[in-house]
């Protein structure tokens, strides 16, 4: 009797472990469609009813001896063989159960290479795709970097050398056109990005010029981080708010009322109708717009921009005689983004953005044009985007003091950003940007061996920072390499409440947007596939695209 009842409840757990409740197979982070639920939800049912009968059966089977025991021992007969018989009965049951359990495991356990993916959203990945990559050997590489790329970017100097003297002319008579008791003032620019740090690859060469400004000697700027007190959205962190409020703290004081202002003045705290009011009873100009928000203390990164660009065209207009070019702005969902043009029909690209210094930090708030962040709600012209470049910049540097001679570190950035921008030409830009390679890159640098980076592995290096991608790309993870990392040298001053920060996960748009995430990985798959050829042709055969172009000289 003990011995049926044990085996009755071995079916029943065999059909508890085959529950969908107890064991699903989706992920139940991911929403499905109605019709793909309904189709599994009768599937499983179908599955009970099968369960539910075989446990019928089984009852019936254990009556059926239950009585044939029962008269046996009315006849005296001894039970032995009858005792065998449940015996083997029940090991086949539990050897039954063991098969069934380890079905569920092997069919439901993720693969080793899709960790923290779905297996419907990466249905072609039977297996890690990169292992099997064969990139060209040590020195087609080598070939390749010297003919496509570094020949390409050789006037780079030259090219900086001129963009930072005429954007030095440029905001010297930005700088004499204002006043520093009512008027914003331009400090220095900061070169950043990829021409400042030696592994541009496109062409034209771009430079991208950090212009801090401070506001008049009667206002006061208090940046916030996202990290400090106030508590923002996730898809808001990385951004910060700009607080504008008077010196001697009166945040109603306002330099319009007390000061006469030129035309092309814009008061920091009034709008448009209160300025009118002020310019009526003191007799001053005109003002078209306002730099913070609307009913807001803060600083509104659009109308900065406004100001900015009404700023550098009349700079521009002030010193367009002495030069052989003309001046114009460069694409419209680029904020400071500007274009020299020469008469030959040649022209030179550059940006200039507008910031504003975090405390006494190598930090700076950008200004920048508000979009929809993935996933999220729609972004306030308040926030602004803070920003690394300075302290990447330094940290590439005291790497490559540590680093052997001719270390490979900004080859494998460069190849790896060649192969990312002839993709984005193929099949269109995915969410997949050179600002993740260097990410990638820097967090290689940090956790690598300084003899790991001699020139002769640049094949096994780049090899390893596309599996580092790739990893973080199917676990939609990529940390900030300085926001909640302590294991950034404490020499590169980083502020303390960025090393206290909570790591910021820059892939975290991939968890909420499938079809976004989909459409990156095979594009992040194809460049895999496409690199071989990609790399061979354009070692043997340089494009007319890559060739030299000189900038022009300055007439005297």
């Amino acid at each position: 009797m003990a011995m049926g009842l044990f085996r009755v409840c071995l079916v029943v757990v065999t059909a508890i472990v085959n529950h969908p409740l107890l064991f699903p197979r989706e992920n139940a982070t991911v929403p499905e469609s109605e019709e793909e639920i309904i189709r599994k939800m009768q599937a499983h049912h179908e599955k009970l009813q099968l369960e539910q009968l075989r446990l019928e059966e089984e009852v019936a089977r254990l009556a059926a001896e239950k009585e044939s025991l029962a008269r046996a021992e009315e006849q005296g007969q001894r039970p032995d063989a009858h005792s065998a018989w449940d015996l083997w009965s029940t090991l086949c049951m539990i050897l039954f159960l063991a098969i069934e359990v380890w079905r569920q495991d092997y069919q439901d356990a993720p693969l080793p290479e899709c960790l923290g993916g779905d297996e419907d959203e990466l249905p072609a990945l039977g297996g890690s795709r990169l292992q099997g990559l064969a990139l060209p050997d040590m020195a087609t590489l080598a070939r390749f970097h010297e003919r496509c790329i570094r020949s390409a970017t050789a006037d780079a100097a030259r090219t900086r050398e001129f963009m930072e003297g005429f954007v030095d002319d440029l905001l010297e008579a930005l700088r004499s056109l204002g006043s520093r008791d009512t008027d914003m003032e331009m400090e220095d620019f900061v070169g950043v990005g990829s021409m400042y740090e030696n592994w541009h690859v496109d062409r034209p060469l771009l430079c991208h010029l950090f212009v801090p400004f401070t506001p008049p000697e009667s206002y006061r700027f208090h940046p916030e981080l996202w990290c400090s007190s106030r508590s923002v959205p996730l898809d808001l962190q990385g951004y910060g708010q700009i607080k504008v409020a008077r010196a001697d703290g009166d945040p109603l004081g306002c330099v319009c009322g007390k000061t006469k202002l030129g035309e092309d003045m814009l008061c920091l705290l009034h709008g448009k109708s209160d300025r009118e009011q002020s310019s009526d009873s003191s007799g001053g100009g005109h003002v078209e717009d306002l730099l913070c928000s609307r009913e807001s203390p803060y600083l509104d990164t659009m109308q900065v921009m406004k100001w900015f660009q009404v700023a550098l065209t009349r700079a521009w207009h002030r010193i367009a005689h002495k030069y052989e070019f003309d001046l114009a702005f460069g694409q419209l969902d680029t904020p400071g983004s500007l274009k020299i043009k020469f008469r030959s029909g040649k022209y030179m690209p550059f940006i200039l953005t507008p910031v504003i210094q975090y405390e006494d930090s190598d930090l700076y708030f950008v200004s920048h044009l508000p979009k929809e962040p993935c996933g999220g709600t729609p972004a306030s012209s308040t926030d602004w985007l803070l920003s690394f470049a300075v302290y990447e910049r330094q940290f590439l540097r005291s790497k490559a003091k540590a680093l052997p001679e001719g270390a490979c570190h900004l080859s494998c950035l460069q190849i790896a950003s060649f192969l990312l921008s002839k993709q984005s030409r193929l099949t269109g830009p995915s969410a997949l940007s050179k600002y993740h390679l260097k990410t990638a890159l820097l967090h290689l640098l940090l956790s690598r061996r300084a003899a790991d980076w001699q020139a002769a592995q640049l094949d096994t290096r780049l090899q390893e920072l596309l599996r580092f991608l790739e990893k973080s790309l199917l676990e939609k993870k990529l940390c900030h390499f300085f926001v909640g990392n302590r294991k950034v040298p404490e020499t590169l001053g980083l502020p303390e409440a960025i090393r206290r920060a909570e790591p910021l996960n820059l892939f975290r748009p991939f968890v909420l947007q499938r079809t976004l995430y989909r459409r990156t990985l095979d594009s992040f798959y194809e460049m895999l596939r496409n690199a071989p050829a990609l790399i061979s042709e354009y070692s043997l055969h340089l494009p007319s695209d890559h060739a030299s172009l000189s900038p022009k000289s300055v007439v005297s």
